[in-house]
């Protein structure tokens, strides 16, 4: 995949950590200018500094409207372009529902489908325009296969899903790819809600994956022929029993 990017732009949300990190990474060793946007400036500034000058850190907040709407007027001016989006960036909460917390419930509904749909908006015109883009949302494996243990970010991965199938159809006509990477659980922060004794027994059984392994399924995502589109892509741990 060496330079198969060179020339293009990518952002990616998301990204001062884990898959969107990763995904960042790789971008940028396949030959891209990459666009890191995160809330967490201070980790945005030291990563982008250890990655080059191709590695363009962009403060956004994408829970407020106000912020996301700055958000590709900012990546124009720091790099003229956009040619491949990931929305990358989401939160996890598991659990029963009986004891969950419906205010921890509304933070990672608004970040994984309010914030994914606003932040897709604010890109598309400008792809709309050049007629061709990818825009690659990280999904889930939950959003395929309900899974009992964490239904509520089941059910945000479904929306995702939804949204994923119905806005390729409407862009497709404009050049523009529309897809979904669906990974099985990866070892991030976003796991930090697994009791300990289920994490430590994932590890220990390998049924949990890395997070610069989706960031090859990614890569492979946007560097199909442009007649080609991945649609969905579901990876998961050899062992995973799902």
């Amino acid at each position: 995949m060496d330079n198969a990017l060179s020339g293009q732009v990518a952002a990616v949300t998301g990204a001062a950590s884990g898959i969107g990190l990763a995904c960042a990474r790789g971008f940028l060793a396949a030959g891209a200018r990459v666009v890191l946007i995160d809330r967490d400036q201070e980790t945005l500034a030291r990563l982008c500094a250890e990655m080059g000058p191709d590695a363009i850190p962009l403060v956004i907040n994408l829970t407020d409207p106000d912020s996301v709407n700055g958000m590709m007027p900012q990546i124009l001016a720091k790099a003229g372009q956009l040619d491949i989006f990931h929305a990358n960036a989401g939160s996890y909460v598991g659990g029963e529902v009986v004891d969950g917390d419906p205010d921890a419930w509304d933070r990672m509904l608004n970040l994984n489908v309010n914030a994914t749909f606003r932040a897709i908006h604010a890109v598309l015109p400008h792809m709309v325009e050049r007629k061709m883009g990818d825009i690659v949302v990280t999904s889930s494996v939950a959003g395929l296969v309900p899974v009992v243990w964490e239904p509520i970010y089941t059910a945000s991965k479904h929306a995702v899903q939804a949204f994923i199938h119905t806005v390729r159809r409407q862009v497709s006509k404009h050049g523009i790819r529309v897809g979904g990477v669906a990974p099985g659980p990866v070892v991030t922060a976003l796991l930090n809600d697994w009791p300990k004794a289920k994490l430590d027994d994932a590890i220990a059984t390998g049924s949990v994956m890395e997070p610069k392994e989706v960031a090859a399924a990614v890569l492979f995502m946007v560097t199909r022929p442009r007649n080609v589109v991945i649609r969905d892509l579901v990876i998961l741990p050899q062992s995973l029993d799902l």
